[in-house]
């Protein structure tokens, strides 16, 4: 299960984030995302685990306080691909 990690502080690293998860399982990946023009941190990641341990680290992690901030911590949702149907040529 894919998992959305938000509202990081942007001081935090992956070494971090590994830490935290792996408490609860094993981590198949994980990425936190950078603006692709800087390379500064957006404040999001994502990390993959299986299904029981996705949702014991939502659980115990959403809500948490990391660097002053309350992170975000639920199940990622499919990306969005095409054009918007708002978008009118």
């Amino acid at each position: 299960m894919k998992i959305y990690v938000g509202n990081l502080p942007f001081s935090a690293t992956e070494e971090e984030l590994r830490s935290m998860f792996s408490q609860y399982g094993e981590i198949q990946s994980l990425k936190l995302i950078t603006d692709r023009e800087t390379g500064r941190p957006r404040g999001f990641g994502f990390v993959e685990m299986d299904n029981a341990a996705a949702d014991a680290a939502i659980k115990a992690l959403n809500k948490m306080e990391m660097g002053g901030r309350l992170l975000k911590v639920n199940q990622a949702e499919p990306k969005k691909t095409g054009f918007s149907s708002a978008r009118r040529w």
